[in-house]
């Protein structure tokens, strides 16, 4: 007896069912923090000025928007793999040529439409991080604006290639990887650098102790988002090649840089993001140091201490009272 079950690759077909789990992880992952987000934000002081609650309100409508183009992008991705191997089982080529074929139908180009704006959103954010740790120096701000135009340019190209195509056979497709791939990659090194000269001034001045805080290395990694770095490299690689392995990454990927950009709103939101502030001041804290040693001592030991341990218990509470708003302040 012949089957009648069409000629087939597993390994695409294992591929594409797997890449469709690791989505549904990260993607659980991703509304999890984006529940931490809202309520880390909502935690914020109530006595803000009018700028930092409107700077909040951004941050919750950022949030807000990212989460609903994943779960409408994620939506298609689910609703389309429960077609391939039941709604539409026996459609000629069976699984196989559904996968390859997916951009045929109008809920895959909705899903892909869903997360090319989602990441718009979160380059933006990760471009405001990047100028605000820079002070935004034009050197920096002209070229990083100019690859994300580009990547928004390469975006709108594959949306209008996409009815009928095969994926893999788009080439922009591949130019826009490389695009928005490397602007993060260029994001994590400016990033990394900048915290790493900011580390050895701080350390200059005041110490190993004050400079754990901003520069630790899971500060590092958190603020230049290269988790997304790393998996998009390897979705370059796999999509230049054809290889299966790409079905495995372009489900989460986007997942990826949203939790990457959480983790950073989360750390804002929480007081311990790097500031524009620490990258002001970092310059002028050598100087200062240095400065202080020429002061005259015009008290006795006794009244200076008794005075420096009164005004480090008045700064501590105030720095408490005043940390969630400077945090707000600075995004």
């Amino acid at each position: 007896m012949s089957s009648a079950t069409p000629p087939t690759d597993l390994w695409l077909e294992r591929s594409r069912l797997n890449g469709m789990l690791l989505g549904g992880i990260s993607y659980g992952i991703y509304f999890l923090l984006t529940i931490q987000s809202f309520i880390a934000l909502y935690r914020t002081p109530q006595h803000l000025s009018d700028n930092s609650k409107q700077k909040q309100v951004a941050m919750l409508g950022y949030v807000a928007i990212t989460f609903i183009l994943a779960t409408i992008g994620f939506a298609g991705n689910a609703k389309y793999t429960q077609m391939i191997w039941i709604d539409l089982r026996n459609a000629p080529g069976g699984p196989a040529a559904l996968i390859d074929l997916e951009l045929d139908y109008w809920i895959n180009r909705m899903a892909l439409a869903s997360y090319y704006i989602m990441e718009w959103f979160m380059e933006v954010l990760l471009l405001y991080r990047c100028f605000v740790i820079w002070v935004w120096r034009i050197y920096i701000i002209i070229p990083m604006t100019t690859l994300f135009l580009a990547s928004v340019a390469m975006a709108i190209l594959v949306l209008t290639e996409s009815n009928g195509a095969v994926f893999y056979n788009i080439n922009v497709q591949l130019a826009y990887l490389c695009i928005a791939v490397g602007m993060n990659i260029i994001y994590t090194v400016l990033v990394v650098g900048r915290l790493l000269a900011v580390r050895k001034q701080i350390k200059e001045a005041l110490g190993p102790e004050h400079s754990e805080s901003y520069t630790s290395i899971v500060a590092m990694l958190v603020e230049s988002a290269a988790l997304y770095s790393v998996l998009g490299v390897i979705y370059i690689a796999s999509f230049s090649l054809h290889s299966n392995v790409s079905n495995l990454v372009f489900l989460s990927i986007s997942h990826v840089q949203g939790i990457a950009q959480l983790l950073i709103i989360l750390r804002v939101a929480r007081g311990r993001a790097y500031s524009q502030n620490v990258a002001s001041r970092s310059g002028a804290m050598t100087s200062l140091a240095f400065a202080s040693v020429h002061l005259p001592n015009m008290q006795s030991s006794a009244d200076s201490s008794t005075d420096q341990d009164t005004t480090r218990e008045h700064k501590k509470t105030d720095a408490q009272s005043v940390t969630a708003q400077q945090a707000i302040n600075e995004v």
